[in-house]
């Protein structure tokens, strides 16, 4: 069973849900420690404090606000957990909202919530089957580590998952960054939306959706704890420069991605967009140069 992160409740209007709360995802990458090179000793951080130039102990250390340079606010964990917080011991819910109302760059972590008890069971079931059938979410309001957050609730399976999010303005406007205007033909998106066909995917369980990362880095320090060579690096694909042709690109990215499928790669939907585009300006062009001709004015 994960680690209780926090323990309180849900406020949901006058019903009141005990829960505990458990991280609802898992750190599966390598870790490394800080070494010295000469001797493969552990290199450690010091908690040093700067005016005495010595080593505190965690039983020392606190919080404190620098108000200038030399005034600094001690603030204790205490005072913290007791500011006059309707949200310090509860996750109060203060709106529903349909799911695809809420933007994805404001959702953080994930946390699992589950009943704290069989008194809480029935409440919990109601919440849950609640969201369920309204196909809603719950945003909410918490207070975890000295600072009131913003929550989103719903549900996964049988379990109500709590995500942390952002508040309004901690997220930065794009527009800064957004790219000149630039024109797009109607063959172009096809082929884009074509390629999107061919990519489409109805899980993540597939074998591409693993973490070569993490593999690779184990089987670097297997093969040096057995004193081998480690796996030779993949030869990189041969630099065919840069695709002008973005018709082209696409075509490519088509029979590329049918390919690493298994599937044939000589038919691709989005083939037979250049010639379109081809023949439609082909007639249209000899017909304006015979229009000129014989009707210039009418050209004009």
């Amino acid at each position: 069973m994960p680690r209780t992160i926090w323990s309180g409740a849900i406020s949901f209007g006058l019903v009141t849900v005990p829960i505990h709360v458990v991280s609802a995802t898992e750190d599966h990458s390598i870790h490394f420690h800080r070494v010295h090179l000469e001797d493969m000793a552990r290199v450690r951080t010091r908690k040093v404090c700067e005016l005495e130039d010595r080593e505190v102990a965690t039983s020392e250390i606190g919080k404190g606000y620098e108000l200038s340079k030399t005034q600094v606010i001690p603030i204790s964990d205490e005072e913290l957990r007791d500011l006059p917080l309707p949200t310090a011991k509860a996750i109060e819910i203060v709106a529903f909202m349909p799911w695809e109302a809420i933007d994805p760059i404001r959702i953080g972590d994930g946390y699992y919530l589950t009943p704290d008890g069989q008194v809480a069971a029935k409440p919990y079931v109601l919440l849950r089957q609640a969201l369920e059938r309204s196909s809603r979410v719950a945003v909410a309001r918490y207070a975890w580590s000295g600072r009131e957050r913003l929550g989103l609730l719903r549900i996964r399976g049988e379990a109500i998952v709590l995500h942390a999010m952002r508040w309004p303005d901690e997220i930065r406007d794009p527009s800064s960054l957004l790219p000149p205007p630039v024109e797009l033909s109607d063959e172009e998106i096809e082929g884009a939306l074509a390629l999107m066909d061919t990519m489409t995917r109805n899980d993540l369980d597939a074998p591409e959706f693993r973490d070569t990362y993490t593999e690779a880095v184990a089987e670097l320090i297997e093969a040096k704890r057995e004193h081998r060579e480690p796996p030779a690096a993949p030869e990189p694909a041969a630099d065919s420069g840069q695709l002008v042709d973005l018709m082209a690109a696409l075509q490519q990215s088509v029979s590329k991605a049918k390919e690493s499928r298994g599937e044939a790669a000589g038919h691709a939907d989005v083939h037979e967009m250049p010639k379109k585009r081809a023949a439609k300006k082909a007639p249209a062009k000899k017909t304006a140069e015979k229009k000129t001709a014989r009707k210039p004015q009418k050209s004009a």
